[in-house]
């Protein structure tokens, strides 16, 4: 299958291309990404595809059948749009778009067209998040009646003064980055409940006097201007979201001045209660024989960004409807939308 990557940076070259590279049923053709030297670097880099500077050149390819959108956020939405009209398969990078309008009308032209659109919720293909959600619905855990998730940082604002921290290309910051991720692990663990209530605050304070911040390391380039680079997104957020399923609630951070990194999700049951620790394993806490026990399951963890991307060729192949498609992930971009609108007008968001 003939694919392209549409966006060359960090989480192309990352994930998502050596994971095409590693497919033995896919071959990427066209390199896409607006600054010239990104794409002809990665030519160059993994001896395959085409270079290009205008995404339009790969729609226009009728050999490309699904293409890879690694954009910032802004374009998330065109781009993808864009490429479904033109008969292309698309895997977006999460989130969906900047907006829950923007990813609304991405779905719209997903059902006119009936081309695979997923959202690149990679934690749904991570073995650890898959043997949570069978604990829970195998009912081991009885009744899960809370979820609490912890994504916070000490200082560790991305690309300080750039595309991460201007709200106009990625839509927010901490919550809508980092948070994304949590709440759709959440969401897909418990069934994807239906939203009833959602209330949140967001803050943005740490990172406006940019040119005084003090941090230890930043994992994306930022701004080589830092007196008119802009800095206009939450740098934390905290929220609670009440669903048919669980109680949801979340305390997340690019930025605090606490320093602890936590970042995990605990899923609490009247049977018992498991810890995940983002990106690793999980523990299982219960009751046994009238004794507390704990244990940290061991297994091979697979990488799940090879395992999105296997699942992505395998559903275009066979017409599968992934657990990422649009239709699911469109619920936690109206959660974060609902978090966001609650913070601007410091009330309680109803939903259902």
């Amino acid at each position: 299958m003939k694919v392209a990557v549409i966006g060359c940076g960090t989480i192309a070259n990352t994930a998502h291309i050596p994971s095409y590279m590693n497919n033995p049923e896919a071959e990427i053709v066209y390199f896409c990404d607006i600054i010239p030297e990104r794409a002809a670097g990665a030519v160059a880099k993994y001896g395959c595809g085409r270079a290009v500077e205008d995404y339009h050149v790969v729609l226009n390819d009728p050999e490309v059948q699904a293409v890879s959108v690694c954009t910032p956020n802004n374009v998330h939405a065109q781009i993808a749009i864009d490429a479904l009209r033109a008969g292309k398969d698309v895997l977006c990078e999460k989130p969906a778009a900047r907006t829950y309008a923007e990813a609304l009308e991405m779905q719209k032209v997903q059902h006119e067209t009936g081309r695979v659109l997923n959202i690149g919720v990679v934690n749904r293909f991570n073995d650890s998040v898959n043997r949570i959600k069978e604990y829970i619905d195998q009912g081991k855990l009885g009744n899960v009646h809370h979820v609490y998730a912890s994504f916070r940082a000490h200082r560790s604002i991305p690309g300080l003064g750039g595309a991460f921290t201007t709200k106009a290309i990625a839509g927010g910051g901490a919550l809508i980055d980092w948070g994304v991720h949590y709440l759709d692990i959440v969401m897909y663990c418990c069934g994807d409940p239906k939203v009833k209530t959602v209330t949140g605050e967001t803050f943005c304070k740490l990172g406006r006097d940019m040119k005084n911040y003090a941090y230890v390391n930043m994992w994306a380039e930022q701004s080589s201007d830092k007196e008119n680079g802009t800095y206009d997104v939450d740098d934390s957020v905290t929220g609670m979201i009440r669903t048919e399923g669980p109680v949801i609630t979340l305390n997340g951070a690019w930025a605090q001045n606490i320093g602890e990194s936590e970042t995990y999700i605990d899923f609490m049951g009247d049977k018992g209660g498991i810890r995940l620790h983002y990106g690793s394993d999980f523990t299982v806490y219960t009751v046994e024989n009238g004794a507390l026990v704990e244990f940290t399951p061991k297994f091979n963890m697979r990488d799940h960004f090879q395992n999105e991307i296997d699942a992505f060729i395998g559903c275009i192949k066979s017409g599968e409807k992934l657990s990422s498609h649009i239709d699911t992930v469109i619920i936690t971009a109206e959660m974060m939308q609902a978090i966001y609108d609650s913070a601007e007008q410091h009330h309680e968001i109803s939903l259902g």
